[in-house]
């Protein structure tokens, strides 16, 4: 059906300051800050903390040794890490300029690791503001290389001690809220702050800006459902890959394991905002991406990678995230988002980490 000349356009956000350039903090992302500490570990290393080869764990009483003596034996490197907090910083990259377009939260300790973590976010050109306490130190995520094997192992510390009346409800961090258009948040944080994900995200639907979501593991969806499914109607983007759409599937009792029609219903499931139908978008490593819209679900092939250039496929959900945001912020349709997310997936994964380089080769 064509518009009459004279029906009036519904207005869009607006996201630009002047053509072709975005503002500063036109992005914001909240989650758990960690700083990655990645070295080539031996042998003997894994077996004294019990570490296997390729394994992600979350640190217990007997790891408690292992960060500060992974800095003191090996050479390491540093990089602001963190599910959220990487995805941001890949959409920062992806963006180039302005510096700063990008924002985040997260609460970190008063101590060293902090001081390393804030530098690093500082270089990646990303505005983060931390709620710093001192009762628990810096989150920090070790990786430990053994030739092509990563053990990670995660130690969320101050990650989890994120207080929404200390920092999110403070007039001049809630501004940067405000300032936003386009919000990402992982779902990991529902279990450290959901009512801080909650005022976001109703902030958001009040004002029409792009709030966006990830399942982010399987568990989620099992033990933090209440928390998931009450932010859910706020969500116009929904991120998540096949095995965290398959658990999710469970949960709903959708009675069906065919990853686009688990898709489809979930972009059915209601709304707080009907002016934006959900979107959701579910990657399936090598196999092709899904998108469900209102109106159809469709498949989009990934950048195909010479199996011999993978270097570590970790980071890459992380990545595709960062990409798709990138795009997002411009308002450029989503199937621009979707190949920026491959692109920014098939960099990330010929590296070791959640790294990049200078700049992005993206037409």
């Amino acid at each position: 059906m064509r518009r009459s000349a004279e029906a009036p356009r519904a207005k869009k956000p607006k996201l630009r300051d002047e053509p072709g350039r975005l503002s500063e903090n036109v992005l914001f992302g909240m989650g758990n800050p960690l700083l990655d500490i990645c070295a080539v570990v031996d042998k003997d290393f894994l077996d004294k903390y019990g570490l296997k080869p390729n394994d992600q764990i979350l640190a217990e009483e007997k790891h408690k040794e292992l960060f500060e003596e992974l800095v003191k034996k090996f050479k390491v490197e540093y990089h602001a890490g963190g599910s959220t907090q990487n995805s941001v910083k890949v959409a920062q990259w992806m963006i180039q300029f302005p510096h700063k377009a990008a924002t985040f939260f997260g609460c970190i300790g008063t101590d060293k690791f902090g001081e390393i973590l804030k530098r690093k976010t500082e270089e990646a050109h990303v505005d983060a503001h931390y709620y710093e306490q001192s009762e628990e130190p810096t989150g920090t995520c070790a990786a430990c290389i053994t030739s092509d094997n990563r053990s990670l192992i995660a130690n969320l510390a101050a990650a989890n001690c994120y207080k929404k009346e200390n920092h999110l409800d403070v007039e001049k961090n809630w501004k940067l809220v405000e300032k936003a258009k386009v919000y990402y948040i992982a779902g990991f944080f529902l279990t450290v702050s959901p009512e801080s994900i909650m005022k976001v995200a109703i902030q958001a639907s009040a004002n029409n800006k792009i709030f966006t979501l990830n399942l982010s593991a399987p568990f989620i969806s099992q033990f933090y459902k209440d928390q998931l499914m009450e932010v859910m109607p706020y969500v116009d983007v929904l991120f998540g890959n096949e095995t965290e759409a398959a658990s999710f599937a469970r949960e709903q009792g959708f009675e069906t394991e065919d990853i686009e029609e688990i898709a489809r219903k979930t972009q059915a499931l209601k709304k707080a905002n009907p002016k934006r139908p959900r979107v959701v978008v579910i990657t399936q490593g090598k196999d092709d991406t899904i998108m469900a819209t209102e109106n159809e679900v469709r498949t989009f092939p990934v950048l195909i990678s010479d199996q011999s250039e993978i270097v570590d496929t970790n980071g890459a959900g992380d990545a595709f995230v960062g990409g798709f945001l990138s795009q997002l912020v411009y308002e450029r349709p989503l199937t621009e988002c979707i190949r920026a997310g491959h692109y920014a997936a098939s960099v990330i994964i010929k590296r070791s980490g959640c790294t990049f380089p200078e700049k992005p080769d993206f037409k």
